[in-house]
């Protein structure tokens, strides 16, 4: 009975510290993918945190155009490992299938939730400080922006109101529901 509670203890230090790693490596790939400002403090604190696990990787992977091949293979590697490692401490012999496949979902989960995050966080702040600039928010708008900008031709401004971002939180809420639980699902059914 006590196991139990060892084994939800053991899960969610590992999704918390791999996920945390994880979330800032998919930061700064997808801040280089929106030519985000790099010169921006908060920009500067995830090169800072990433740049020893990728500038070694980077002398042997190069990058494909715009993608930092490195990038995306440590994202991979490390949501690998933490499914691996959860289904060890969970007690269960995974198939390497039901790894990719769990994997690849959990990567893209973790994507859309940055995209979301930035969504909102760009709504919340264009109520609290409307106008206004901070280094945190020209950030979050490059990484919001590809996603409004087609969502704002589709639904414009109506009486002032800017309904695309809820369009845009709707939309990625259903390619939550629709695209990534069920790959999610079948990598489980792998496992």
């Amino acid at each position: 009975m006590g196991g139990a509670y060892f084994s939800n203890a053991g899960v969610f230090l590992i999704d918390s510290l791999f996920g945390l790693y994880i979330a800032a490596v998919l930061l700064r790939l997808l801040f280089q993918v929106v030519r985000a400002d790099f010169y921006n403090p908060l920009c500067q604190a995830i090169v800072t945190v990433t740049n020893p696990v990728l500038r070694p990787l980077r002398r042997y992977i190069p990058a494909l155009g715009n993608i930092d091949t490195a990038s995306v293979l440590l994202i991979f590697a490390l949501q690998l490992l933490n499914t691996l490692l959860v289904a060890m401490v969970v007690g269960v012999n995974p198939s390497i299938a039901g790894l990719v496949v769990v994997a690849i979902a959990e990567v893209a989960h973790k994507t859309v939730w940055i995209f979301m995050g930035a969504v909102i966080v760009q709504i919340v702040l264009s109520w609290v400080s409307p106008g206004g600039y901070n280094p945190v928010m020209g950030v979050i708008q490059s990484l919001a922006e590809p996603l409004l900008r087609p969502a704002r031709r589709v639904l414009p401004a109506l009486g002032g109101l800017d309904f695309s971002p809820m369009l845009v939180v709707i939309g990625l809420n259903l390619f939550l529901m629709l695209v990534v639980a069920p790959l999610r699902d079948a990598g489980y059914s792998l496992l």
